[in-house]
């Protein structure tokens, strides 16, 4: 059998000098020299320069090679002249002399850009060639990273007694959350499997069949639109229960594996060990967000008593937050009129008001005329604030003026450079609210409806509704959410109470979910889980500008996936075989 290699670009060195060797890979360029031609080889690994002997007959050949094409090259390892070597690359101090070259996979069409450039392209025309995109230097080192990522995932969790198992991809649709994906049944017309949206509750009866500690490198399916942080379609998430475990158990697991696996795969410092406990109520007032970035040190404050005294009718009758800027005084004017007119272009917002604190502790700004003496002392204090500083104002109804103000506070971080990158800020958020009201003004579970309301069945007999929180818990990172998780809900009471609450009958409810409604009844352990998103993970430690920089073939933003042409049509045999019409509206 012909042999393609001895040896990859990469472990090439002085100790091979005077040695004969094969390589194979792709040639990433062309030099020609007029007498020598030079080539740079590519493969997995890394580079290798070679170089013709000199004959003219190699020289013709070698100098027509389309770059990008494969070949397998044979000759003898050279150390470089001094001024030729390439401290860039791990095998710069060396260089081979072609004895033979055989092409083994000519390119014969236009490239549709150049591959392993730092030039920009067109991100549609990357997907579209994703194999030649995945060629350059970054996306394989990404795709590596998540490897040895996952790997190292999966040992974290079986050296704590975790049991891998995997869960099926065919499942029954259920409402949690998103939209599902359906796979119409061949064998049963007129019904549908459904790809999960999570392994939620298959892992939940795992509790119930006594495995103690699970976890999973699970694929999960919704039909959300996309983010920067989130891909549209499939994801992969670090799904993990735990039987007769509470909250503070699936911390004590989760918090050390997301350490060591940040120091692991970064060199970023990590802000705080152990990780901050923020409440979902104290978030949303002091950040504008239940996923907060603890690199900035911006604070909002509520100003809304201040303001239903004073003279000025826009922010009358409002809730008003603030949000102080230190030590700001050589900003020109043109900073702030900036920031009022990003809140009213980009954010939709009816304005931002600003006042500078002078060096006599007056202040500067649109709104100065209407604040009293009074008014300023207790701004100063509520504030923590000093001449050089300034305030920013935002006023709006309650559930607007929250995310205004937390858009607000993240672009003023930007613009100040207030924002560390070489770190990792992680919290945990805890005590969301069990329900919520929808668009439609009727209650709705806020978070996870299979989560345990604190206070159980009297909480949710005898309170308020609103008032009551659950025991759910999200994991962030530099204001991206990196795990959400909660306390189950076990027992089948408190879960067709809860249900009834959102407005499922118990009927319903037998139907949706009627595997956990009757295990339930067979002695269920409590229980609790949370499920890192693994995507997320290699984004931040990659430290890419989208998601879609650390998948092998993602979808595009509008979930297409642009190489394979998926969406698609498919043959009217097909719609036939599994009892299905189209009708285009």
């Amino acid at each position: 059998m012909k042999e393609y290699r001895t040896k990859t670009c990469n472990e090439i060195g002085l100790k091979d000098v005077g040695q004969k060797v094969r390589i194979a890979g792709w040639v990433q360029t062309i030099r020609d020299l007029g007498g020598l031609v030079f080539l740079d080889i590519c493969d997995s690994e890394g580079i290798t320069q070679v170089v013709t002997s000199g004959k003219p007959e190699e020289v013709d050949f070698v100098s027509h090679i389309p770059t990008q094409s494969t070949v397998t090259i044979y000759g003898t390892v050279k150390q470089r002249d001094e001024e030729t070597i390439n401290p860039k690359i791990k095998t710069g101090l060396v260089e081979i002399r072609i004895e033979e070259i055989t092409i083994l996979g000519k390119r014969t069409l236009n490239l549709p850009f150049e591959v392993n450039t730092d030039q920009e392209v067109r991100e549609d025309l990357r997907l579209e060639y994703r194999y030649l995109d995945l060629r350059g230097e970054k996306l394989k080192n990404n795709l590596k990273m998540r490897a040895n990522v996952i790997q190292y995932l999966r040992n974290q969790m079986i050296s704590q007694g975790f049991l891998e198992v995997q869960t099926p991809i065919l499942t029954s649709s259920s409402p949690e959350g998103a939209r599902d994906y359906l796979v119409p049944s061949r064998l049963h017309p007129g019904k549908f499997y459904a790809l999960p949206q999570a392994p939620q509750q298959f892992k939940q009866l795992l509790m119930v069949s006594g495995i103690d500690r699970y976890f999973q490198i699970a694929p999960c399916f919704r039909d959300e639109d996309a983010r920067l942080d989130r891909a549209p379609g499939e994801f992969y998430q670090l799904d993990i229960e735990m039987s007769f475990a509470n909250q503070e158990d699936v911390f004590s697991v989760i918090e050390p594996v997301m350490v060591s696996t940040f120091e692991t795969f970064s060199e970023k410092t990590i802000v705080q060990k152990p990780f901050p406990r923020i409440t979902y109520q104290e978030a949303i007032n002091s950040y504008g967000t239940d996923k907060p970035d603890l690199r900035n040190p911006l604070i909002i404050v509520d100003a809304t008593d201040i303001f239903q005294e004073l003279e000025l009718k826009a922010f009358q009758n409002q809730i008003v937050r603030i949000i102080a800027t230190h030590d700001v005084a050589d900003k020109p004017r043109s900073f702030f009129e900036g920031m009022t007119d990003y809140a009213i272009t980009k954010l939709k917002a009816k304005g931002l008001a600003w006042l500078r604190i002078q060096e006599d502790r007056t202040f500067q700004g649109p709104i100065a005329k209407f604040i009293t003496e009074e008014a300023k002392e207790e701004l100063l204090r509520r504030t923590n604030t000093k001449p050089g500083d300034c305030l920013f104002f935002i006023a709006e109804k309650a559930g607007i003026v929250e995310p205004l103000a937390g858009e607000i506070r993240t672009e003023l971080g930007k613009r100040l450079s207030l924002i560390d990158p070489n770190t990792f800020a992680f919290a945990w958020i805890v005590d969301f609210p069990m329900f919520e009201l929808d668009d439609k003004g009727k209650l709705a579970f806020s978070h996870n409806p299979f989560s345990m309301p604190q206070g159980g069945l009297e909480a949710l007999e005898n309170q308020d509704p609103l008032t009551i929180l659950a025991y759910q818990y999200d994991l962030v990172c530099n204001g991206i959410e990196l795990s959400s998780g909660a306390v189950r809900n076990h027992d089948i009471r408190i879960m067709v109470k809860a249900f009834q609450m959102a407005g499922y009958t118990e009927e319903e409810v037998k139907t949706k979910f009627g595997a956990l409604y009757t295990a339930f009844q067979y002695g269920a352990p409590p229980h609790a889980g949370i499920a890192p998103g693994i995507d997320r993970i290699i984004m931040l430690l990659a430290e890419a500008d989208n998601i879609r920089e650390v998948i092998a073939f993602p979808l595009n933003s509008k979930a297409q996936d642009l190489m394979m042409g998926a969406p698609s049509m498919v043959r009217r045999e097909q719609l036939r075989d599994v009892h299905l019409d189209v009708r285009m509206r």
